[in-house]
């Protein structure tokens, strides 16, 4: 069985509160990048085999085929559905960037979670995903559902939005920079957030560059200024909106349909656009 995880980008991001429990609570759009055009695919298949192992290609993952959000996923399923979840070959092709803020690892560790419920015929919900998915990692539920959600909480706290940019074209740059998120988190004073998210469908999106803020470009682009000029460059060519996803480092710009810009930087990068 094949799946094909695919990516998000976070459309306005607040860090509102650190938590008594070391996390912090946040405010976002979480907006997925799906579609059969969209380049930026990982690839996911299980077969069986006669013991578990999982099998990497594609771009190379830091750490050990333990420390995978996929087989993390798959023991967390295996130890309350040892009779269902069998020995499988696990084969994962990585195509979506790592530490760029869209959140591949966690679409990987989500979409073997569906995967197996189908798979296994496990008969869980998306209530019992969700459960299960957050015990792999604060933006792993929202690939459960993986439609566009208005977050809180860690960002299991979701509600649908009826946001559709499926009318617009999105150039996504991922420069060769890796911005660890504890590390980003540590650089934030929480504070209210300044826009209410849940509007974000009925505002113009010509308006959202005036209200729409990522907290975490202040201290990011200060500690890598190419990505501002990346984002600038975007907004110089055109973009109705551009932001940083996430706690970086990729970049999106939104444009009309058809249009992109030409990025030129001193950093090697990927460019994908999404139309």
């Amino acid at each position: 069985m094949l799946r094909f995880p695919n990516c998000k980008i976070n459309i306005g991001l607040s860090v509102t509160r650190k938590r008594e429990d070391g996390y912090h609570d946040i405010e976002t759009v979480f907006y997925p990048l799906t579609g059969h055009n969209t380049p930026l695919r990982d690839v996911l298949e299980v077969v069986p085999a006669a013991t578990t192992q999982l099998h990497m290609s594609g771009l190379a993952v830091a750490g050990s085929n333990e420390d995978n959000l996929v087989w993390r996923a798959y023991q967390l399923l295996k130890a309350d559905f040892d009779d269902k979840v069998l020995p499988l070959d696990i084969y994962l092709h990585k195509v979506l960037p790592m530490g760029a803020g869209l959140g591949g690892g966690s679409a990987d560790g989500a979409f073997l979670l569906k995967l197996l419920n189908d798979y296994c015929a496990l008969g869980l919900s998306d209530e019992q995903l969700i459960g299960y998915a957050l015990q792999l990692g604060s933006d792993c539920p929202f690939f459960i559902l993986n439609t566009p959600q208005y977050a809180t909480g860690r960002g299991e706290v979701m509600t649908g939005i009826a946001l559709d940019l499926s009318g617009y074209s999105i150039q996504l740059i991922c420069p060769g920079l890796h911005v660890a998120t504890g590390k980003a988190f540590g650089m934030l004073t929480p504070a209210p957030a300044k826009c209410d998210l849940r509007q974000l469908a009925t505002l113009p999106i010509t308006e959202w560059k005036e209200h729409v803020v990522n907290d975490f470009e202040g201290p990011v682009f200060a500690q890598h200024p190419v990505l501002s000029n990346i984002k600038q460059q975007l907004y110089d060519q055109g973009a109705l909106y551009a932001s940083m996803s996430g706690s970086g480092s990729a970049i999106f710009g939104i444009f009309n349909k058809g249009m992109r810009a030409t990025i030129q930087t001193s950093i090697p990068f990927g460019g994908f656009n999404i139309d």
